[in-house]
Formats: C-alpha cells, sequence, structure tokens
C-alpha cells in the first residue's frame, strides 16, 4: 500500500524529480507557475542574461494586492549530484524511504519552497475574500551558479514593475541539527580575491637564467595568511580569510614556471566594509612584496557586504511561530555561508529560515517527512500571525 504523503510532500517530490541543475530550469519553475496559477496567484517568468554568464529563467509569483506586502524567496536550481552511482536512491527520484525524502535539494532549497508554497496555498484558501494584503514569491534559477541573472535582476526588475515589499523570509536550510534550532539575522559579507605573481620560466638547473615566482607567492600568501583581521564582536563571528588554491598550471619537474597564482576568500563581519577590507588586503600585500616583485592582486565582483536585520516584528514573529509549532526558542544567528538575502537586504527586511542543513550538497541529500511537515506548520503559523497584526486583530 502507497504511503499517505502531505501536501508540502508532494510538492517537494515533484520539485525534485525536475533536474534542474544551474542554470537549468528543468521543469521546476514551469510546475510551479502550474500550482500557483491554479490557485489565483499572477505568475511571470522572466529571463536574465548578462556576458560570460549562461542565461538564467526566473518566476515571480503574487497573490493580492496592497499592504502588507511578504515575499517568500528561494530557489529551484540545484548544484550537480556528482557521480550518481554513490547515491543510494538516484537523485532526481524523490524517492520515499522510512519517512525520509531522497533527492538532490530535498533540503536545499526545493523543500523550503514547497513548504511554502503549501502553506501559502492553505492560508489563502481558509482566508477567500476575507484575505487583505499581498504574498508573493520570489525563486531563482541562479542562486547555486553565478548569481548574476538571478535574485539581483529579478528584484531590479521587480521595483520597475512596481512592487514593494515589507519583509522577506529565504527558505535556505537555516537549522543545524533539529527543526527550529535557528533563524539566520544577517550574513557576514564575502570577498574573494586572485593574487598573481609573474617571473621568468626557465630551466630548473639553470636558476640564474630564470625568475621563479613561486617564492615570491608564497611570502605573499604567507603574509595574509597570518593577519588577524578583527576578534569577533556580539553579533558576528571573527572575519576569517582562507586561501582556496595555490596554481602554477606546471606538470613539469624541469621547468620553472613563468606565473604562480593563488585564490583566497575573506568572510568578514560589520567591522568592515568592502573598501576598507580591500584597503587593508591591499596593505598587508604590499608590505610583504617589497621592491622588485612583479605581482597582481584582482577582487572579484561577486563581493558582498555584511548586514544585520534589526526588524524587530519580523523576527519575533518568526520566532513566536517557531516556538508554537516546535517547542524551541531558535538561535538569531548570522553564521555560515552567504545567500540572497544579500540581494533582498537593499529592498525590505529579510530572516532566512528553512530545514535542517545537515545533508545539503551532499550524496544522498534527503529531509525527513516530519520536518517538512513541521516546516509548513511554522511557515502557515507566520502568515496567520503575520498578517493578523497587520490587521490590528
Amino acid at each position: 500500500m502507497s504511503e499517505q504523503i502531505s501536501r508540502a510532500v508532494q510538492i517537494s517530490r515533484d520539485l525534485i524529480r525536475c533536474p534542474s541543475v544551474t542554470p537549468a530550469e528543468g521543469g521546476a519553475l514551469a510546475y510551479l507557475e502550474s500550482l500557483l496559477a491554479g490557485a489565483g496567484f499572477r505568475v511571470e517568468r522572466v529571463t536574465f542574461s548578462d556576458t560570460e554568464t549562461p542565461d538564467v529563467e526566473n518566476l515571480f509569483a503574487s497573490y493580492g494586492s496592497g499592504a502588507p506586502h511578504f515575499v517568500f524567496a528561494g530557489h529551484t536550481d540545484v548544484v550537480p549530484p556528482g557521480n550518481e552511482q554513490d547515491w543510494s536512491h538516484a537523485p532526481f527520484s524523490g524517492d520515499i524511504e522510512d519517512g525520509v525524502l531522497f533527492g538532490r535539494g530535498a533540503v536545499d532549497m526545493k523543500g523550503g519552497v514547497a513548504c511554502f508554497a503549501a502553506a501559502a496555498l492553505d492560508y489563502i484558501r481558509e482566508q477567500g475574500e476575507a484575505f487583505e494584503g499581498t504574498i508573493s514569491f520570489l525563486i531563482t534559477g541562479d542562486e547555486e551558479g553565478p548569481a548574476v541573472n538571478g535574485t539581483v535582476k529579478l528584484l531590479e526588475w521587480c521595483e520597475t514593475q512596481g512592487h514593494k515589499f515589507d519583509t522577506c523570509i529565504v527558505g535556505e536550510p537555516t537549522n543545524p541539527a533539529e527543526l527550529g534550532d535557528a533563524i539566520k539575522v544577517g550574513r557576514r559579507g564575502s570577498l574573494s580575491g586572485i593574487v598573481t605573481v609573474k617571473g621568468t620560466q626557465g630551466h630548473a638547473a639553470y636558476p640564474h637564467l630564470a625568475n621563479n615566482p613561486i617564492p615570491g607567492l608564497m611570502r605573499l600568501m604567507s603574509a595574509l595568511d597570518g593577519v588577524v583581521f578583527d576578534a569577533g564582536n556580539e553579533r558576528f563571528q571573527p572575519t576569517n580569510l582562507e586561501i582556496v588554491t595555490f596554481d602554477v598550471g606546471n606538470t613539469a619537474f624541469n621547468v620553472i614556471p613563468a606565473r604562480a597564482q593563488a585564490r583566497f576568500n575573506v568572510r568578514f563581519n560589520d567591522e568592515w566594509t568592502l573598501d576598507s577590507l580591500k584597503e587593508r588586503i591591499s596593505s598587508e600585500l604590499s608590505a610583504a612584496a617589497g621592491d622588485g616583485l612583479a605581482w597582481e592582486l584582482e577582487f572579484r565582483r561577486d563581493a558582498s557586504e555584511s548586514f544585520l536585520t534589526k526588524d524587530e516584528r519580523l523576527i519575533q514573529t518568526l520566532s513566536d511561530a517557531v516556538l508554537a509549532r516546535t517547542g524551541r526558542v531558535p538561535d538569531l544567528s548570522t553564521g555560515g555561508g552567504t545567500s540572497d538575502a544579500r540581494f533582498i537586504k537593499n529592498y525590505c527586511p529579510v530572516v532566512e529560515f528553512g530545514l535542517v542543513g545537515q545533508t545539503m550538497h551532499k550524496v544522498d541529500e534527503c529531509a525527513a517527512l516530519s520536518d517538512i511537515d513541521g516546516l509548513t506548520a511554522i511557515y502557515r503559523q507566520f502568515l496567520e500571525d503575520y498578517f493578523k497584526a497587520a490587521r490590528g486583530v
């Protein structure tokens, strides 16, 4: 006998079965369009382009009119599954076994999208004509990719269309161990860079005829690795710089390479701005380089500032919903990596709350059915309380 599953689980499974590896739409947005339009949402799918990046399709859907305008943000694109033979269940099968839903995107974050869709559909059905306000979906297919043709451009497009958002929840998997553990109320910033040292190629047996760039790059990166940027504060973890690659592109043992390159990433707190951090890094490298070293520093364009959301009503309403449905008081966290909240913060207050993230990006990514239903209940409670407070009830 087939297992009875909730609407949220069904939507999650249907989305997982869409192979939407960035930048492929994979049928996921088409599925959401059909689901939401069938419930009375106004749905638009828009594609954005840019140089040296793939075109990406996105979706915006809204229901109702006027204030308050609450928007749920998320993504249906997923990271590649890797070697599918390593999976106990095919990554796009949406198999259910022992109360667990398996598949790429189960927690990051098709499950979160499905939970909010189920919650919103149930809420507007119950409210009927009494509903006042606007509920929207801001869904991208470019969160796991370059993040160039996704949320950042969809937000700009929404602004040109006259959409003004009051508050937002991003459905990223924020909980480290159990549903209700943590709400993300901010994020550290992110800055990536490339350091290149140029030398002169030559034979390893004749070093006086060459100029090896590797020792110079080692000196520069050692200096960066030793920098203590700050000690953190009550809002954020300490800033950390990680060297992520060290490359010369040389496969021969008897050749001194002509250039050496290293890449780094910095996750920084609100004691720094992008400008002040860039200045500090440049200064450290200049001091380490001294005279005579030919080096270059390039900062990547996908940098983001740190931010902290201070909308007490949004945070408290969501915290109360989590407490009501799980019995847990969630931590208000700023840890972890970046998300599309870094773009949304420029338009309205934003927090993040979703499923348990222990299996995100892993082989056999999965979500417990109880967590999917639990998150749906939290979102449903939030909508009830949020719009009730807006009406002054």
